[in-house]
């Protein structure tokens, strides 16, 4: 017993002397590495002998440390926005304008930097959600009711009645194409639609369009609406896919509409995205042809994507600048929003009366001709400072990471 308790002791004594000896070799390559770091801060020229001595002592160290600054230098690169100047910029859509007009299946793909004329904040771009957060600054809340469908969602609507456009594959959960007049069958809202909830127990799946954010109370695999089917009585759910979730509804999702778009595609528009979740889709791009075979990329961004490599054209520009002179390219005229027109007066359905209450969102207010539709107002939240809930709140919640409690 004696010789075990002595093998006990000394096995927990070695373990204690390695994970020391771990510790202090953690310590010795920080320390290697913050005066190898201070070193190669310094031009060559103003090296002592002493410091370049440092530098081939530890090789290694010195490697690492560059390889670190190069990737840094290639993320900044990649965040940086660039803007072709006017000429070019021209130049480009004339090329875009010729590929529209001789598509045969054009279809968009269209990113939050559609919506950022509407004062919704995109998420890569520099004042992104995610670039914000990286940074350790609050991200404000943004009244998403007054958002309106800007020029782009009009050019898009307009280039579709002149059948131009095929179908629109949409990131964008803020429901501002269908706002626009967008037809339903035309539209994929891959991660949903802000302004929608729907009843799964019912078959076919039972939808209700409101004029207000239905994600207060949701997150992260929690979709749960608090207000009632009026058919069977079962808890509402919202339609957002948050990361790291699968979205299976067929509405507004619409999967088997974008694959089939994406199928017959010649030529894919995108259009203010980052294509850096798109990419993940595989059914999106064909990647399964031959190169020869697969649809023409045309890419609006102002920053890095992951298919410039791939793309026809890219183009460098805001994309209501750019769509403004594609429209006047393909000499047709842009709508202006008229909230009369707005398809959601007419698909909302209002909330029940025990459901006044049942959230703080504000509510879109429908133009005074019609204003004789019931649209129950509900009492707002007040002094909101940061975004809170929902698909624009804890949709962002991996950036903002809770330390595991010791």
């Amino acid at each position: 017993m004696a010789e075990e308790a002595h093998a006990g002791a000394t096995s927990r004594t070695e373990r204690k002397a390695l994970e020391k000896a771990k510790i202090l070799q953690r310590e010795s390559e920080r320390n290697i590495f913050r005066l190898v770091g201070q070193v190669l801060k310094k031009p060559e020229a103003e090296r002592s002998e002493e410091e370049a001595s440092v530098l081939l002592l530890h090789r290694d160290a010195v490697e690492e440390l560059c390889k670190r600054q190069v990737r840094r230098n290639v993320l900044k690169r990649k965040q940086e926005e660039l803007f072709d100047d006017a000429e070019e910029l021209k130049s480009k859509v004339r090329q875009l304008a010729v590929a529209v007009k001789q598509a045969n299946h054009l279809v968009v793909y269209t990113g939050a930097g559609i919506s950022t004329a509407a004062s919704i904040p995109d998420y890569r771009g520099p004042n992104g959600v995610w670039t914000q957060l990286q940074k350790g600054r609050t991200v404000s809340s943004s009244d998403l009711s007054k958002a309106e469908p800007t020029l782009t969602h009009m050019c898009i609507r307009t280039l579709h009645k002149e059948n131009l456009v095929k179908h629109v594959v949409s990131q964008n959960c803020d429901g501002l194409h269908l706002r626009s007049g967008l037809p339903r069958h035309t539209l994929s809202e891959l991660h949903g639609n802000m302004f929608i909830e729907v009843c799964t127990s019912c078959s076919p799946v039972r939808e209700y369009v409101r004029l207000f954010d239905v994600t207060e109370r949701t997150s992260l695999h929690r979709h749960g609406t608090g207000r009632r089917c009026s058919h069977c009585g079962d808890e509402l759910r919202d339609t957002i896919v948050h990361f790291g979730e699968r979205g299976t509804l067929e509405q507004p999702l619409n999967w088997k509409g974008a694959a089939e778009a994406a199928r017959m595609a010649d030529v894919i528009l995108c259009l203010g995205s980052s294509l850096k979740v798109l990419k993940k889709y595989a059914c999106l791009w064909c990647m399964n042809r031959p190169a020869s075979k697969r649809p023409k990329l045309f890419i609006v961004n102002l920053q890095w994507t992951p298919k410039d490599d791939l793309a026809t054209l890219k183009v460098h520009g805001k994309c209501d600048d750019v769509m403004r002179l594609l429209m006047e390219e393909l000499n047709l005229q842009i709508p202006v929003y008229d909230k009369v027109d707005d398809p959601i007066f007419s698909l909302a359905t209002p909330v029940r009366p025990e459901e006044v209450k049942s959230h703080t969102r504000e509510v879109i207010t429908p133009p005074h001709e019609l204003e004789e539709v019931s649209y129950a107002p509900t009492e707002q939240a007040d002094n909101v400072t940061s975004v809170q809930g929902g698909w624009f709140g804890r949709g962002y919640s991996k950036g903002r990471k809770k330390k595991k409690k010791a």
